[in-house]
């Protein structure tokens, strides 16, 4: 098949992004598109890829997101921005809800974080604490700035679900080394914790930043995750270290999102949805390999202007 597409990032979170509000492919294909398209020694790469598909009766457009190993995450942030640049276009419109997995979403086209920088805020939740929901066996009803077990660490975490399923625990300092091993224990699938979590180190920078180290499911070692922003958004809220409704930066290795959590649960991100280049490949599922991509078009502005605030985020490390 030949597919055309869109590489797109959300804070470094990148991704080819396909419109396939038509497409009828199964979820083993997905899967599989998944894995020659997002693996980073073929020839796109990406953390994932994500698929614009059709809405439902409360939404505009949708949402799918599978990782570079074929699983289908319930969400992805920093993905759903670039999928809702794609939804207004496709609708003709500047704010919607969109569908994604197990829940909805609200977002909006807003003011740019920065000049050429297109910007989406988007609400999500309400994040959930109820590690049976997860599951995590064996656990208590809810995990705040507490010991987990299974893991192979003595640090506090919060277990939050927004609604990928997260493990936030704050730091002084993130030793990579260490968030890797706990990620892995977790992607391991051990019988306490079935379908897997994300992991992220925080280190509270100011009153006003936090910046978030992930591991993620189903991917590994990640410059940016959308979603682990969000929860750890709330978690330092939850734990006292933020106050609810104030608007703070979070900085990851990709970039920055400004964020905001209330008390009802609710989180907002606004943060960039950038296009790279377009392109298109011939793909053959049956045996998981593509051909030699031909490059349609590149943006090379919003690149351009992208890495002017991802600089300026990181001036001071």
């Amino acid at each position: 098949m030949l597919v055309r597409f869109t590489k797109c990032h959300g804070s470094g979170n990148d991704f080819p992004l396909v419109d396939a509000r038509d497409w009828t492919l199964s979820d083993a294909e997905w899967a599989s598109l998944a894995r020659v398209l997002a693996a980073r020694n073929g020839p796109v790469g990406g953390d994932g890829i994500l698929a614009l598909v059709a809405g439902d009766d409360a939404a505009a457009f949708g949402m799918r997101m599978f990782n570079s190993d074929g699983s289908e995450a319930e969400t992805c942030l920093n993905g759903l921005r670039c999928v809702a640049r794609a939804g207004f276009a496709a609708a003709g419109v500047e704010t919607a809800t969109a569908r994604l997995k197990t829940a909805h979403a609200q977002v909006e086209h807003v003011g740019d974080l920065s000049p050429g920088v297109y910007t989406v805020a988007e609400t999500a939740g309400p994040a959930s604490l109820a590690t049976a929901d997860w599951p995590i066996i064996g656990a208590p009803e809810r995990l705040i700035d507490a010991v987990v077990p299974g893991l192979p660490s003595r640090r506090a975490f919060t277990a939050v679900a927004i609604p990928n399923p997260h493990f936030i625990t704050f730091v002084e300092a993130i030793d990579e080394a260490e968030l890797v091993a706990v990620g892995q224990a977790c992607e391991a699938a051990p019988d306490w914790l079935p379908n897997r979590a994300n992991v992220s180190f925080v280190e509270r920078r100011a009153d006003d930043t936090l910046f978030v180290r992930t591991f993620e499911r189903g991917v590994g070692l990640t410059n940016s995750c959308g979603s682990a922003m969000a929860a750890s958004t709330y978690a330092a809220c939850l734990t006292g270290r933020v106050e609810f409704g104030r608007e703070i930066i979070v900085l990851n290795r990709g970039g920055m999102v400004r964020a905001r959590a209330e008390v009802d649960a609710m989180v907002t991100l606004h943060g960039n949805a950038t296009w790279e280049w377009d392109g298109e490949v011939e793909v053959d599922l049956a045996v998981e390999r593509a051909g030699e991509v031909t490059v349609l078009h590149r943006y090379e502005h919003e690149v351009a202007a992208w890495r002017t605030v991802a600089e300026q985020a990181h001036a001071s490390d």
